[in-house]
């Protein structure tokens, strides 16, 4: 049975038909003129200039910056990322520095993302003065984002900078797609990397203090809680508070019960550490640069299996290892949260007692990625939180890490500006040898030489010498072992009565 179509429908078709090839024509419009707008500005960049001047429009747009997007070439991998990652688009205020300083600092934001679970599609930076205080970007360049966003299929926008409750509401309202600033998405991977109790504990304090004054409600969330008259009893009268003020309290109510939790924690970690004090075991800080090294390097000197990921904040939970200096002296290797630019400050406070290994220990080994574009704003980031921690009066080795993979001319400028400094190799092993003799030449000695014949019914005490002190010489007589050994003055005292006498 055949159905004929009435002319209504039929002009629906044709209505519809015409309504297609309008669209695509005007998508054809679109596309020329990209073209055009491309060729033209490319006859600008490449047309005479003189030094850096820019037209005044140039130096305010936002400027591509290439060789971020992370796109895979494999057809299943992408389908299968694309299920699972956030699309995002960075964007970053260039404010201070040099371009190429604008470009790294973007390209760490990338790294960041990458490591989060993103997918980078693009990256922008605008030269401004300072950023807009309304949308971080300005109000006409926020809607050029929304058409990049639009362009690439974006879910998200990563700004590099910590963004006020305002400028992110602003910004979304917008771009019309969810903003995230740089804080944000170092919460959200140390969220992921988190292992102990207590890491996860500080990463949720740290998530509420940033979530508390950027809590935003809609409709039913700024209405009043039993309010008025309306039949809730006893005590319920009133004004009453609005669903977002109680999601404040609640917050508040619950980070000051962590901070509780918290410092119970402390409390079993401190005695560790001061059982560690007790024994006179010198302590050893692996600090650096979130991706230096520093694992690899506490796997290379220890033979510790501590995951080793090309990842940013791969180590969250502070790693204490026990390792031997090639003289036979004992020390413990701790390795520490990674270090990384603009660390926020609640971040910092949140994530002391993973840094307090660094303020407690003997010697720091500072690890810097030799292969980085900028190792010395790596090395002055770092130096600025140990010194918010308060380890500046601790003796300081810096580890010039991945040298095989260096420019040398890097190497020797970094070699040159840092007295006290070494290039090595953790992947490779080249310079493992030469660092172990500086840490067993760093770590503080014991004060008081002595020697001593030691029963061999008190055995345990030349076990201690070993553990403890530095044993000089040992040898086995009849009377018992004749001891020559640096140790402390608490272990000294209980070989005193084994001097002996001099004539």
């Amino acid at each position: 049975m055949t159905s004929s179509s009435s002319p209504s429908q039929d002009a629906q078709d044709s209505t519809s038909s015409e309504a297609r090839d309008a669209q695509s024509f005007t998508e054809s419009l679109r596309a020329d003129a990209l073209m055009e707008e491309d060729v033209a500005w490319s006859h600008k960049v490449d047309g005479d200039r003189d030094g850096e001047q820019l037209e005044r429009s140039e130096r305010a747009a936002l400027r591509r910056v290439v060789g971020l997007s992370t796109e895979l070439e494999d057809v299943t991998e992408v389908e299968y990322r694309q299920l699972r990652l956030e699309r995002v688009v960075l964007v970053g205020v260039w404010t201070t520095g040099t371009a190429q300083d604008a470009d790294n600092s973007l390209a760490e934001l990338a790294a960041l993302a990458e490591t989060a679970g993103a997918l980078v599609l693009d990256g922008v930076i605008q030269r401004r003065d300072k950023p807009d205080p309304a949308t971080f970007i300005g109000s006409g360049k926020a809607r050029e984002l929304r058409d990049i966003v639009t362009e690439t299929g974006a879910d998200t926008v990563v700004c590099d900078g910590e963004l006020s409750p305002g400028q992110l509401i602003a910004l979304e309202d917008v771009v019309k797609v969810k903003v995230v600033d740089r804080t944000a998405l170092i919460l959200d991977i140390f969220a992921q990397h988190a292992k102990s109790r207590e890491g996860k504990a500080q990463v949720a304090l740290a998530q509420m203090q940033y979530m508390l004054p950027r809590l935003r409600g809609w409709g039913a969330s700024l209405s009043r809680q039993m309010g008025g008259g309306g039949g809730g009893g006893m005590a319920t009268r009133g004004p009453g508070e609005t669903k977002i003020e109680t999601d404040r309290r609640r917050i508040r109510e619950k980070m000051a019960k962590m901070r509780r939790e918290i410092a119970d924690m402390k409390t079993g970690r401190d005695i560790k550490r001061q059982e560690r004090r007790r024994n006179k075991v010198p302590s050893v800080a692996i600090a650096g640069y979130t991706n230096a090294g520093k694992s690899s390097l506490l796997n290379r000197l220890t033979g510790a299996g501590v995951l080793v990921e090309n990842s940013l904040f791969a180590t969250l939970d502070p790693t204490v290892r026990r390792a031997e200096t090639p003289s036979g002296r004992v020390y413990t290797l701790a390795d520490t949260v990674g270090f990384v630019r603009h660390l926020p400050h609640h971040l910092v406070e949140a994530f002391r007692s993973t840094m307090e290994e660094v303020g407690d220990s003997d010697l720091i080994l500072h690890i810097v990625d030799g292969s980085h574009p900028a190792p010395e704003e790596q090395l002055a980031a770092v130096r600025e939180v140990i010194r918010e921690v308060g380890a500046v009066n601790v003796p300081e080795i810096v580890v010039i890490n991945k040298a095989d993979a260096a420019d040398p001319l890097v190497l020797q400028r970094l070699l040159r500006i840092e007295r006290h400094s070494i290039a090595v190799s953790a992947r490779t092993g080249q310079g493992i040898e030469e660092l172990l003799t500086l840490i067993d030449t760093e770590l503080p000695r014991p004060a008081v030489e002595l020697e001593a014949l030691v029963p061999y019914t008190r055995g345990g005490l030349v076990a201690r010498a070993h553990a403890e002190g530095e044993v000089i010489s040992e040898e086995h007589i009849p009377e018992g072992t004749l001891l020559k050994a640096r140790v402390h003055a608490e272990l000294a005292a209980e070989l005193a009565p084994y001097i002996p006498a001099k004539h």
